[in-house]
């Protein structure tokens, strides 16, 4: 099993997470907590660039992100998707309504 890194920056006004490697059932928990826990604090963006897979379980932490920026006034973005995360959102047929960015400038 391959692991998830995920590491948190302060980049100014808003929290930067960067993931690297799977988001499955294996891992989700781990990126479903940081995730959840930068966007009750800032505005989030996330860096999706180094992710290998994205399950079911990623999509619905990115869901229910999405849900819980809308409710706390912050902020979230995608920055720059690997071509298997940005394979993995179009194929919930919604991918047009997640907030995907292609740099952290317009994030």
């Amino acid at each position: 099993m391959t692991q998830l890194d995920i590491t948190v920056h302060n980049d100014h006004h808003r929290l930067l997470l960067s993931v690297s490697g799977p988001i499955n059932s294996y891992t989700f928990t781990d990126f479903q907590e940081k995730v959840y826990k930068a966007i009750a604090q800032a505005d989030t963006a996330v860096d999706m660039e180094h992710v290998t897979a994205l399950s079911s379980a990623g999509i619905g932490v990115i869901m229910t992100a999405m849900e819980d920026a809308e409710t706390t006034g912050h902020g979230f973005a995608i920055v720059n998707p690997s071509e298997v995360a940005k394979l993995a959102i179009d194929s919930t047929g919604f991918g047009d309504r997640f907030p995907i960015v292609k740099n952290l400038k317009l994030a």
